[in-house]
């Protein structure tokens, strides 16, 4: 997210598209076969960029994920990410630039969000500064964070329903995560990140209801007794899921981070998969 607020991009590299409709309709069998660079953009000139690629266009080396026209790899300190993509409806275009994100430090932190560890969180760099040069769709700096989740199943096979939230403070970073397993049994967890990497464990406090989101997506978050989280800036509204900026205060100080809210009982559903389809391409026949 930019300094002032005005802007945001996320950068989702997948291994197995999780949101893709031609990952669940192959029986997500081969996830090297459904791969993707996702990039979208907020604020002027934002856009959304999703393209499910086959194993032709994935390379993977220790330090470098390749997929298509677009990379993340590390140099030195630094994760450098070039993308070259083109962005879905309803705005068609190319999105050409470069990201890059330095980690005040890397945590080694890591969370299982189901008892059997088929679902894991692993925030490697929770406190991150960010250099964007995307062209005409934006050039600034500002405050960013590096995660990944891995995962043996599908989403919607374990969850009901989850909410996350980064939030940076004073000392560093507030993470919060929230989730219904299908069993009926709740993950209530609370990180507070140092510069310096260091990750504690805390108790979250209390869950604070929000405003629905435009799809009517239930949302929720962390904030001190008696406040109101409220959305600051929309950035990604869909009928299972939304992301956007939120304003929430925590231990006394009003911070700004990002927040996503995500419906899978509705991910669940067939009727869901031909309106992804739409903002999802399929090309398969990618070739270096």
């Amino acid at each position: 997210m930019s300094d002032d607020g005005s802007r945001a991009v996320s950068i989702i590299g997948f291994i197995g598209s999780v949101f893709s409709p031609w990952y669940r309709w192959s029986g997500r069998r081969d996830p090297e076969n459904h791969c993707c660079i996702n990039v979208a953009t907020y604020g002027p000139s934002g856009r959304f960029t999703m393209t499910d690629r086959g194993r032709a266009a994935l390379r993977q080396t220790p330090d470098q994920l390749t997929v298509g026209p677009s990379s993340m790899r590390w140099k030195g300190d630094r994760l450098v990410i070039e993308v070259n993509e083109i962005s879905g409806l309803p705005v068609i275009s190319r999105v050409v630039g470069t990201i890059t994100v330095t980690p005040s430090a890397v945590t080694d932190q890591e969370l299982l969000l189901t008892d059997d560890g088929a679902h894991v969180w692993r925030p490697f760099a929770p406190v991150s500064r960010i250099e964007v040069d995307l062209g005409k769709h934006g050039q600034w700096s500002g405050h960013g964070y590096f995660d990944a989740n891995f995962g043996t199943r599908a989403l919607e096979a374990d969850f009901d329903y989850w909410t996350w939230g980064r939030y940076p403070t004073s000392q560093g970073a507030s993470c919060f995560y929230d989730a219904t397993r299908r069993d009926g049994s709740e993950l209530a967890a609370g990180f507070v990140f140092g510069a310096d990497g260091t990750a504690t464990e805390v108790t979250p406090p209390p869950k604070r209801p929000m405003r629905r989101s435009l799809w009517t997506v239930r949302r929720e978050t962390r904030g001190d007794a008696g406040t109101k989280p409220k959305q600051v800036k929309a950035m990604l509204d869909a009928p299972f899921y939304c992301r956007a900026a939120v304003e929430t205060v925590i231990d006394g100080e009003t911070t700004t981070g990002v927040h996503e809210a995500l419906d899978l009982n509705r991910l669940r559903g067939p009727w869901l998969m031909p309106m992804l389809a739409v903002r999802v391409p399929r090309r398969a026949g990618w070739r270096f």
